[in-house]
């Protein structure tokens, strides 16, 4: 809530167009907002350079704005399903912005976070795409300098979510650091660019050049850090780090993570050569050895050597998920890479030469002669028991029937897995609209699936049906209130707007759930819009006669509603009023009176024919004043008021005595 106060940007309007909602992520250079297009009703995200990089007459001079509207239009030109596609670019206060592809998902950096490393098969999945995006540029003359993980988009697939890294569409960003290949040699020196530490490739530390190679090992880092969980090099100060780019060879990601394919620690070394030369010429030639990789690592000869490696690791080293990678043809259309639609499948060459060879002689030796024949027979006889034993072990024997673990407890499910010798691994909890918190939503291998005897069995939780408090938009612009409760999951329905004294036209008057409420996603808000003060102000009316406040109410077009109440006040004094005195209201609003009965009534007692000094001591005991007249000492002859008359307490009372 507070940011969204504190930035100016927020709710502006960009060229007349563009409707800035919220803000995504602030770099080093520019703060990135998600934006509504409001000629094309879509949204984008808008790109718009810090206050502190605006060029200006003594630092960058007009030549940094047109080498950025430049960019953008070199960038824009620049179609490809894996990269962060950019539609327009503009001026705004002074500050350039770029209008890009809004990517909805997460960055490989959170990802990471996230997960600290990547399986194989999810690593290079994710590279595959990163140099196709690259390759694109590349035959554009463009180089990106700046390849990273928060640089790329792991994008939502249409299945739901990120969590399969396989079928996610990845989208490589920020080419806006990108410079034509052909001008970069016209630069001077001193407007070089350095990519990120970490990732850089030795050429820009040592000369300040890059080419299609260097962002060929950039690559070849984040790859290593998604198998990996860390980069190559660590150091106190960020020049340290570089130069250790220059003076060493990047390690293979193995000597971290035992068991890792060895295709992959290929990959790495081929990729971050300290030589320019010796790597691949650009993102297209990594990008063929990335899909031949993935595909040997589908070979099932590749995946039992792959699993007789994890089975030698020691009982201390880190445990490592055998590779099970995706062949092209088993992606989904909307990821699949146009070369891997017509690459015919390549097939391994049969081992040829000396082995061969001796084994052939040695087995027509063995056949010339009839002991040799039934050796020979004896020997494929006692083969085809053990190949029969043995396939049926490792084929059926070791195997058993996984339980039926689904909606039950995780204490139940403990109990029952722990009944038939199986271990209780949990995947990240979810939640569940009608499993409650802690029960079994999703078991793998399912319920009556093949599983290892003693085998491990992993559980998703669920964390009960999500809901989520109301968020607090009273007081807020429309569209203010719209991004937040949009942000929240939450479907948008206006109320019937209303006159508010204090809030001005167009701002949330209340809510419906009100704030703080728990609701689910995709509950319906009713927003109330203020109408502003309404056009009559309500005249103060206590202490006036009711008449006369019947009659100002009605001069302005106002019902009037009574209701009396005892009072020390005379009455039809008018005591309080509501709406109160300065409130604003409609036409034909009623106005409701509380008005004053007057005291309350006694009745007067008899005093007649009694003694005029007994009647006054007697009126005057019960609260009366009294008033005599004619004899004093005589007897009451009359009274006025008479006798059991209803009047006010401490009316006066006449008696005439003779």
């Amino acid at each position: 809530m507070d940011t969204q106060v504190a930035d100016t940007l927020l709710g502006s309007l960009l060229d007349g167009r563009y409707r800035i909602r919220s803000r995504v992520a602030r770099g080093g250079m520019a703060t990135v907002y998600t934006a509504t297009d409001e000629r094309l009703e879509r949204t984008v995200a808008v790109k718009i350079i810090h206050p502190t990089q605006a060029p200006d007459a003594r630092d960058r001079g007009p030549g940094f704005v047109r080498r950025f509207t430049d960019e953008a239009k070199t960038i824009a030109r620049l179609t490809h399903p894996n990269v962060v596609a950019v539609y327009d670019q503009g001026i705004h206060n002074g500050l350039p912005y770029l209008v890009m592809e809004y990517v909805r998902g997460r960055t490989l950096r959170e990802v990471l976070a996230e997960r600290r490393r990547l399986n194989p098969d999810e690593a290079l999945a994710i590279t595959e795409q990163m140099l196709a995006a690259l390759t694109a540029a590349h035959r554009a003359g463009l180089v990106h300098r700046d390849v990273k993980p928060e640089n790329v988009l792991v994008a939502e697939a249409p299945t739901g979510g990120v969590a399969n890294l396989v079928d996610g569409v990845v989208k490589v960003a920020d080419f806006g650091l990108a410079r034509a290949v052909e001008a970069s040699a016209d630069e001077a020196s001193g407007n070089q660019l350095m990519a990120t530490v970490a990732y850089v490739a030795p050429e820009l530390v040592t000369e300040g050049r890059a080419d299609a190679r260097s962002d060929v090992y950039s690559a070849g880092i984040v790859l290593f850090e998604m198998v990996t969980g860390r980069v190559p090099y660590e150091g106190n100060r960020p020049v340290d780090v570089a130069w250790q780019h220059v003076d060493r060879d990047v390690p293979a990601p193995s000597t971290l993570v035992p068991a890792l394919p060895r295709a992959v620690d290929d990959l790495v070394a081929r990729a971050t050569r300290r030589e320019p030369g010796a790597r691949p010429t650009d993102a297209g030639a990594l990008l063929s050895e990335v899909q031949t990789a993935r595909e040997d690592l589908g070979d099932p000869n590749t995946q039992t050597a792959v699993i007789r490696r994890i089975t030698d690791v020691p009982p201390m080293a880190e445990p490592t998920m055998a590779v099970a990678a995706l062949q092209p043809t088993q992606r989904p259309t909307w990821a699949r890479l146009p070369e891997q639609e017509s690459r015919p499948h390549r097939r391994r060459a049969a081992p040829s030469g000396g082995l061969g060879e001796k084994w052939q002689a040695v087995r027509a030796k063995i056949a010339a002669g009839s002991q040799g024949r039934l050796g020979i027979a004896a020997v494929i006889v006692v083969l085809g028991l053990v190949a029969a034993v043995g396939g049926w072990w490792f084929g059926v024997g070791r195997y058993t029937v996984a339980p039926e673990l689904v909606a039950l407890t995780k204490a139940e499910a403990e109990a029952q897995a722990a009944r038939g010798g199986f271990t209780v691994v949990y995947d990240d909890p979810q939640f569940h609209p009608e499993v409650p918190r802690d029960g079994v939503v999703r078991q793998e291998p399912a319920s009556a699936g093949r599983v290892l005897k003693g085998g491990r069995i992993t559980l998703t939780l669920s964390l009960g049906p999500e809901s989520f408090p109301v968020p607090d938009v009273v007081g807020k612009d429309f569209d203010l209130a719209e991004t937040d409760l949009l942000n929240a999951r939450l479907v948008i329905e206006k109320g019937k707007a209303r006159y508010d004294d204090s809030l001005p036209e167009g701002v949330v008057v209340a809510t419906d759930p009100k704030a703080g409420e728990e609701v689910r996603p995709d509950t319906k808000i009713t927003v109330i819009l203020s109408k502003g003060r309404a056009p009559i102000t309500v005249p103060n009316l206590v202490g006036k006669n009711l008449n006369e406040a019947r009659s100002t109410l009605s001069g302005l077009g106002l019902e009037v509603t009574e209701e009396y109440t005892d009072s020390d006040k005379p009455r039809d004094e008018v005591l309080d009023q509501d709406p109160k005195n300065g409130a604003g209201v409609e036409k034909d609003a009623k106005v409701k009176l509380k008005v004053s009965k007057g005291p309350p009534q006694v009745a007067v007692p008899r005093v007649v024919d009694l003694p005029c000094q007994e009647a006054k001591q007697q009126l005057e005991g019960q609260g009366f004043p009294v008033a005599v007249q004619f004899n004093p000492n005589g007897t009451v002859r009359f009274q006025n008021p008479g006798e059991n008359s209803q009047v006010p307490s401490g009316t006066q009372i006449t008696i005439g005595c003779f």
